[in-house]
Order: structure tokens, then sequence, then C-alpha cells
């Protein structure tokens, strides 16, 4: 941010101009059961835009016709953004834009956009960098008032109604009284938007070293909780992005500071509440310090990369609660978020019946009436205690020791306490299939399918079940038979949806997808697939300035987005630098090396000062600078070789093969018809071809 531009922020416009701080106070949410109201938001196929339909507001989808009429009549535009399973954005719709008195101020005065954060991702990344300009947080649900032109003027979140009311007031007087200030005002946050998406290119390889990773761990190291696990703080996010880093840093460099952090923490969070011990699969957050009591939406993307991770761990750790994990995590997926017609919806609600957490958590009294005899073993496994208490007597299951502990300290068999935790959980379960159970948002997103293809791939490689990879193959036929067409891809699928828009996680997660199931089938349609998206990639989304890839197609929005930090996602730029690095050594494409290594070269500092945000980035670090594989076996077992391999854990090694003869540069001249061989190389430089994996392992420690 430019120091004009900061020193603008704090001037006498901000005395009109204020943010608003989240009110604490839960209002129980009203269903709504007539229709006096419909607006333009009953044509669309969003959740969260339907749910919206029958407010008095004159809401409207984000459109370019919406902001034409905007300048066509001189209106302020006011961009309300959010999700369906977003508690505050219940709240304030209930308490604030179902009000008529609130709406008449709204209609009067603006044009009124709906905005599912899901399905226009960049138009959210645009406001959220205004929200964080003008006010220093973000969240939501995401309130923007704007000019007829997009350009920022207010933002805030959670809202109540008075004060929304005063809000709307103050901002349509400004525009009114001095229009020309409010002009400046928004230009200088347009700018700082555009500020902020400027990517200097490197001019060299220089700082692409072994030392810029161990200092970007050094300094992150500090900020770890070594007890609770996670990040020192009053709330705990799974981020895993950081934690799947940390883990390949930890055993490639054997740091044990590194590794014993994220076993802390992944066994913290399979304990805590935030993991949902009687139906599996992780909810979004926790609102606490000890993983105990979440944020109760469930995600499909958390539970996507949460696959990956534990799936990762076990094969380093070897632990059988990382396998139950993997194991209760995808039984949750197919039984809760499955679409009939193949695909995974986007989110479970946080709220049922107007109370969060509502559908999962327990009364003592309905665990005694469910459990009987069963009760005193299931209270002292699960912390049902006085102290554990957490809103309105309601209990959140979570667990204070492990099964080794816990079996020890009880004098029960593992076995036993298997199968009698088997039995609460179906009786458990059971009831709680009698409740009102939380919205869905059944929109198919494309990025978040695929990052599901990769957890499913890497349970895959990790366990060696076959339905794991089955799954895996037939989420990215949906993927690819109903969100890929005339050589696009479209970032949300619904049955009628009229959303065409497709964006870079879309094509960068969708490309790495495809690499994975290459590696794991050995099937070359997705390595096809995977090289043909890359094309579409660089045709459409590819940044000549900068050397990275632009949000979205196009140029109709305020400011360009170039998202290159992690947050719940992994930045769709640094996937993108991923999957060049590993089409080049596939393909023997220095172009792309190369373009892989420019992109990284520019966000060295930034992983340095800030490692948590850039952790994707961080682990293709690893790659450039410690000595990285290809392991190429070639042969009518090949598929066989491939799979004992990938149940190893190689944290720097590209693993594929092929059962025919190929000519692609890592299989060429190497297929023998009666054998199956493995090549251990680096920088196209390979040892001599060995039968057995044992063997291989010696030349990759001794190359």
């Amino acid at each position: 941010m430019t120091l004009r531009f900061s020193r603008f922020l704090t001037g006498s416009i901000m005395l009109a101009i204020f943010f608003i701080v989240s009110c604490k106070e839960k209002k129980t949410e009203q269903e709504v059961k007539t229709h006096k109201y419909t607006n333009a938001l009953a044509e669309e196929t969003s959740p969260y835009l339907l749910q919206h339909a029958h407010n008095p507001v004159n809401w409207r989808a984000w459109s370019q016709e919406a902001l034409d009429d905007a300048k066509k009549e001189n209106k302020l535009v006011l961009v309300s953004i959010g999700y369906s399973s977003c508690h505050w954005c219940h709240v304030m719709e209930n308490e604030t834009f179902e009000d008529e008195e609130v709406a008449k101020i709204m209609n009067e005065n603006f044009i009124n956009i709906k905005v599912d954060r899901e399905e226009r991702p960049d138009v959210d990344q645009v406001y959220m960098t205004a929200l964080q300009l003008i006010s220093g947080n973000g969240g939501w649900p995401l309130n923007v008032i704007t000019l007829p032109n997009g350009k920022p003027l207010y933002g805030g979140t959670y809202h109540t109604k008075d004060q929304w009311s005063k809000v709307l007031t103050k901002i349509s007087e400004l525009y009114k009284n001095d229009p020309k200030k409010a002009e400046e005002y928004s230009d200088m946050v347009a700018a700082g938007i555009a500020e902020a998406n400027l990517i200097e290119p490197a001019k060299g390889f220089e700082s692409i070293t072994k030392e810029a990773v161990k200092t970007s761990v050094t300094n992150w190291n500090q900020n770890w909780d070594l007890e609770e696990g996670g990040e020192k703080g009053v709330q705990k996010f799974m981020i895993p992005t950081n934690l799947d880093f940390l883990l390949s840093y930890g055993n490639l460099v054997n740091d044990e500071k590194a590794k014993k952090h994220v076993r802390n923490t992944l066994d913290k969070m399979a304990l805590g509440g935030i993991y949902d011990q009687i139906g599996g699969g992780f909810y979004r957050y926790s609102t606490d310090a000890f993983w105990k009591v979440p944020h109760f939406e469930k995600m499909l993307y958390d539970n996507a990369q949460l696959l990956s991770l534990y799936s990762k761990a076990y094969t380093i750790f070897k632990d059988d609660a990382y396998k139950n994990v993997v194991w209760e995590t995808v039984d949750f997926l197919d039984r809760e978020m499955k679409d009939e017609n193949g695909g995974y919806h986007a989110a479970l609600d946080a709220d049922s019946e107007g109370e969060e957490g509502k559908f999962y958590v327990w009364k003592e009294e309905e665990l005694k009436s469910v459990l009987g005899n069963d009760f005193e073993l299931f209270s002292e496994y699960y912390t049902i205690e006085k102290g554990a208490i957490w809103e309105h007597e309601n209990y959140v299951l979570h667990r204070k020791v492990d099964d080794a502990t816990f079996v020890k300290e009880h004098d029960i068999e593992q076995s036993k306490l298997n199968f009698i935790k088997s039995e609460w959980n179906k009786k458990l379960l059971e009831a709680r299939t009698k409740r009102v159970r939380p919205r869905s948002d059944d929109k198919i997103i494309t990025s978040w399918n695929a990052l599901l293809i990769n957890g499913l791939v890497d349970a895959y490689k990790a366990f060696g079940q076959e339905q794991f990879l089955e799954k895996a193959k037939n989420v990215f036929s949906f993927i690819k038979s109903n969100s890929y067409q005339n050589g696009k891809l479209v970032h949300t699928y619904k049955k009628g949806s009229q959303r065409k828009e497709g964006f870079i996680e879309d094509y960068a997660f969708m490309i790495d997808a495809s690499l994975q199931l290459y590696g794991v089938t050995l099937n070359t349609e997705y390595l096809d697939f995977a090289k043909e998206l890359n094309k579409i990639t660089e045709q459409n989304f590819a940044d000549e300035a900068s050397g990275m890839y632009h949000y979205n197609e196009g140029n109709n929005l305020i400011a360009k987005i170039i998202k290159t930090d992690d947050g719940v996602l992994p930045s769709p730029n640094a996937v993108m630098a991923h999957n060049l690095f590993e089409l080049g050594h596939l393909e023997y494409n220095i172009d792309f090396t190369e373009k892989s290594k420019r992109m990284l070269s520019a966000m060295v500092p930034a992983i340095t000062e800030s490692a948590p945000s850039y952790s994707k980035w961080n682990a293709l670090l690893l790659n450039n600078t410690y000595p990285y594989f290809e392991i190429a076996v070639v042969g009518k077992d090949a598929d066989i070789l491939v799979k004992a391999l990938n149940e190893i854990p190689l944290s720097n090694a590209l693993i594929v093969g092929s059962k025919v003869k190929s000519d692609a540069p890592l299989f060429k001249d190497r297929y023998v018809k009666d054998g199956t061989f493995i090549y251990v190389c680096q920088n196209t430089t390979c040892k001599l071809p060995v039968k057995t994996i044992e063997e291989a392992l010696i030349q990759l420690k001794n190359f």
C-alpha cells in the first residue's frame, strides 16, 4: 500500500465511513413460511442466493447488466457477499435484510447485488481486498458499497439493523453531497487493490536456496503451539497446506521439531471436537485454543485436503488413528456430501433449527437414553463431565487421551474398545438421523472436487485400497463430463445453473488431480487431459507482466487479481508452478521448469517473511533446493511396483510407470518385453536399471 493511500485512509472521510465490529448476540433464525416478496434471486440455483429470494430487498445476482443499470440510474451499488453455511450471514439476513424499513432504504438508494462467494470467488477476492485495505479486517458476510463503476466506498461485515441503517444513510448522503470526494476515495481504494496484486518478476534464481527454506521455518516455528498443536492464538484453524509442507520438510531434512509439531497437531485435531467423533469428517475451525468447540459448518475443501494430510502422515508415522480418520472421513463424505449423480457437494450448514451445532451436540440425558448401561464408559471416553459443558447443557464430544492411553487406564483390550465404539457410533448416528438436518449447499465446485480427487489418490497410495482409487476416478469422470464443455471448465455445476465462469483455481487444481491420477493409474489419458488444460490455462490466464496467472478470464472487474498466497485453499499460482515443475520433469520440457522456477523465485521474499501464507510455494522450494528424483518403472509389472513405491514416504520424487512401450522421455527405449525395471533419475541423468524396490532405494540414498 502506498504511503499516500495509507494517509488518505486515515483522513476526514474515515470519520464518516466507519467499520462496524461484529455483534456477539445470536438470535434465532426464523424460517420464511410465506412469500410476501420475491426478487430476481428466485431464478438462481445457488442455495445461498435462493435463501434471499424472498427478502423485501430487490436483490439481483452479480452481472454486468446490474452494474450498467447503476450507471444509468446514477445509484450506488450495494454488494453483499456470503455463502450458504455462514452463520452470521443468516443472522444478518433475518435481522436486517428481511426488515421492510431497511429494504425500503436499500431499494430507493442502491442497486442491490447478492453474491455467493463460492460461485464468484473472483468478486469476493476483489472486495475482500478492499475491506482489508479499508479496515484491516475481513470476514463474511462481506458488505461493500461501491460507486456505479464498482469502485468501493465502504466495506464492513456483520451489522445489526440499526448499524446498517446508519451506514446506508451516511454513505448515501456522502455520495449526494460530495460526489467528488467519494470518487477520489473510491479511486484510492481501487488503486490499493491493484497495488496489492502487483507481483515483481524475479531477475534471477539466486534466492532459491536451502537457506531460504530453513529461514522460513525458523521464522515460523516461533508461532507454533507446541502444547496444543497448530498456531498460537485464541482460535485454531487447521490449514492443511501448512501442515502438508511441514510434514514433507520434516521428513526430508529430518527436522524432528517440525515432525513432532505436525504429529501433535494431527493428534489434537483427531481427538478434539473439531472432528465429528460420531459421524466422521472435520468442521471448519475451532472457536477455542484447544480444538474443543468448533464452528460447526463442514466444508468439502477442508475434508478433501485432510484426507491427503492424514494419509501422508500415516505413511510416515504408521499410526492407526490416522487410518481411522481417513476411513471415517470418506464414509462421511459418501453418506452426507455425495451427489446422487456423482461429484460432491460444497458444504453443510453450521445451523439447524436456527441454532449453531444443534444437529451435532448432545445433552447428558439423551446420551443415557440412547446408550443405556454403556453410558459410564462412553462418558469417560468422550469427556462427558460438568466442566466440559458447552452451551445450554450441551456437550461437544471430544477426547482427552488417545486409545493407547485409554485402554491402559481402563484395562480393556483395543479390539474390544474398537467394537464398543462401533456400537456407540451406530446407535448415536441412528438417533442423530431423526433430528432436523443442517442445510446442504449442493453446488458441485470443480476446484474443490479436484482437491478431493487428490485426497482419495493419496488415501489409495497410503493404504492400497482400490475403492479409494475408484472413487477418485469417478469424481474425475463426473467433472470432465459435466463441468468441462467446449474446451472450458466451469467453476460450479448444478442442474439448471447458467454459470459459465471458470477460474484459475479450477484449472490449476484439475491439472494437478489429472497428474496425480496419471501417476497411480499409468493411464496416459489423464496426462493428456492435464496437458490440454495446461494449454488452455496458458492461453486464457497467463499474465505477461508478472509471469503469474490472473484469477479470472476477461477484464470486467475493477482490478486484476493474482492470487499468490495460501488460505483455506492453496494458492492457485503456486499449484500452477508445481504443475509446470511436474510436467517439465515428465516431458523434459525446459520451458515449463524454467517458468516454474521464475514464478518461485519471485515469491522467495514472501516465503521467508510470511511462511504460513506461502506453504505451497515453500513445498516447491523444497523440490528445487533438495535432490529431486524421477523414478520411472517400465515393464509388464510396472503397476505393481508403482503401487509399492507409493506406500513409501518419498517427499521429493516423481513416481511414474508404463506397462507398454512408450516414446515419452522417461520411458523411451526402456521397455523390455519380459522384464520390469526401475530407473532412478535426477536432472535427466539415470542410474543403471534395477528390478527391486530395495535396490532403487539404495540408489536414491547414494545418488
